[in-house]
């Protein structure tokens, strides 16, 4: 028996059965402490500006840089996993969660706790949530959809639950004791990563410790005579070292396929524009519902509301999406939610009393699911698949500066007018304005290209993909993803 044979039983045993349902279970765990802990900032904010004497939108900075660096760091992600693999990742990213949030069980300011527990902890939390997903692609084949939907789950969990463990905690022992707490909690990443051990792949080769794809080209490089003074010439050498850059950016950012495809253009336009209001009401609900007069516990059960009904509204979204029927409109779907998610902020603005608030969650988080489950299957929709990681990479980083700077700004508009109401006006400009823009925006284009399709019925090789711009071949029904994507959730 070969080498290469003997590599691929062996990966047979490990990849969907066994282990790899160990490595599912990590999954779930490690969402729901990545993803899920931003979500119970909010139960601390009037504590850290009674701290700090902060304003709201000092204080908003501190859930802001967090969420920002979880959404925007997936290419670094990226290029550690490439080097280092999965595991080391997984676990490199629960040091650091842990690490920020005992560093800044200790802050004397609001801006130490903008290092410690927004950036560090932010970016220990891209780590650890990336690469497990990054993982599952290796232990799971056949039953990849269903590993990644299972695995979702995680997200709703955390939103339910890191609310009342917050709420619990504060009262009885304070924010910066709690804060303490985080840190141990986050640290059981590393144990979900230990769990994740390397597989390797059917040419007996570890995934996790491939070689960058310039390493040919180096190879070639030092191939070439060291007699002649032109490779080692310094104009040369800045050269390859730009080409070399240009390369990687290309990889991880597709500035190409922001220019070329207009789906791709429209829609990570759109996603960033409605992420200016998109976290905001996330992060004042409970600060609202408390400066109304509802009680502490009660406030951050609402938090934990929207997690519950998204546990069960999530899965049914992702499910109906897929059925045939919606092939290339879910776009539709997804700008009808981010307009239901925008109209439903009137709700907060009509009546702050606790059975309204309880309303507006059960339709913002029915709203928040179909987002959820639709933002990366309409950016898949919209870009081929073997161009998926690197379009993936833009639009996480784009999205991730607006999801910095439109909290804090919304806290300014508070600070400046005295009314949490403005909250759910600002949001909802984005967010309607934003679901009518895809909408009327895609509409159009498909329109666009239906014309132009007629135009060309006499030709051997019309456009076949609905969204794009420019005529491309079409993919191969059985050509798998890249193997190492960087994935963000909402």
């Amino acid at each position: 028996m070969s080498q290469g044979e003997a590599a691929g039983r062996g990966t047979t045993k490990l990849q969907d059965q066994g282990w790899a349902w160990m490595v599912l279970l990590a999954a779930v765990l490690l969402q729901g402490l990545t993803l899920g802990f931003p979500c119970c900032i909010g139960v601390f904010f009037t504590d850290l500006q009674h701290e700090f004497q902060a304003s709201n939108s000092q204080t908003s900075w501190f859930p802001s840089i967090m969420v920002a660096v979880l959404h925007g760091g997936g290419p670094l992600c990226s290029i550690l996993v490439k080097r280092f693999g999965c595991r080391f990742v997984v676990m490199l990213g629960g040091l650091l969660s842990g690490l920020g949030m005992v560093s800044s069980s200790f802050c004397k300011s609001i801006s130490q706790l903008y290092l410690t527990a927004s950036l560090i902890t932010g970016l220990g939390s891209c780590f650890s949530f990336q690469a497990g997903v990054t993982v599952l692609g290796y232990y799971f084949v056949r039953w990849q959809t269903l590993a990644n939907a299972v695995a979702s789950t995680g997200v709703s969990l955390g939103f339910a639950l890191w609310p009342l463990l917050s709420q619990y905690l504060l009262d009885e022992m304070g924010w910066r004791n709690t804060f303490l707490i985080f840190g141990g909690i986050l640290l059981n990443c590393c144990v979900c990563g230990a769990v994740m051990r390397p597989i390797q792949l059917a040419s007996g080769s570890l995934p996790q410790s491939a070689k960058p794809e310039e390493e040919p080209g180096s190879r070639a490089e030092e191939a070439q005579p060291s007699n002649g003074a032109l490779p080692h010439h310094p104009m040369l050498q800045q050269h390859t070292r730009r080409t070399k850059c240009f390369q990687v950016l290309q990889k991880y950012l597709a500035f190409d396929i922001f220019c070329q495809n207009k789906g791709y253009q429209i829609y990570t336009i759109g996603v960033t524009w409605m992420m200016m209001g998109f976290a905001s009401p996330h992060v004042y609900l409970v600060p609202y519902a408390i400066h109304n007069g509802v009680e502490e516990r009660k406030a951050a059960l609402l938090i934990s509301i929207i997690g519950f009904i998204n546990i069960f509204i999530r899965p049914l979204t992702g499910l109906l999406s897929g059925h045939r029927i919606f092939t290339g409109r879910r776009i539709y779907l997804y700008s009808l939610a981010v307009l239901l998610c925008g109209l439903s902020n009137f709700i907060c603005v009509i009546s702050a009393e606790f059975s309204v608030l309880i309303l507006y969650c059960v339709i913002l988080s029915i709203a928040m699911s179909g987002i959820g489950a639709l933002i990366f299957q309409v950016l898949m929709d919209v870009v081929e698949m073997d161009r998926f990681s690197s379009a993936l990479g833009l639009f996480t980083i784009v999205e991730s500066i607006t999801l910095l700077i439109g909290p804090p700004l919304t806290g300014l508009l508070v600070d400046i007018t005295s009314d949490f109401r403005y909250v759910f006006y600002n949001s909802s400009f984005f967010l309607i304005s934003a679901a009518l823009f895809m909408g009327l925006s895609f509409c159009a284009l498909e329109k666009k290209n239906k014309l132009r399709d007629a135009s060309k019925a006499h030709s051997d090789n019309p456009s076949r993909y609905q969204y794009s711009e420019t005529s491309v071949e079409p993919k191969a029904e059985n050509q798998s993803p890249p193997a190492v994507e960087y994935i963000t959730s909402v």
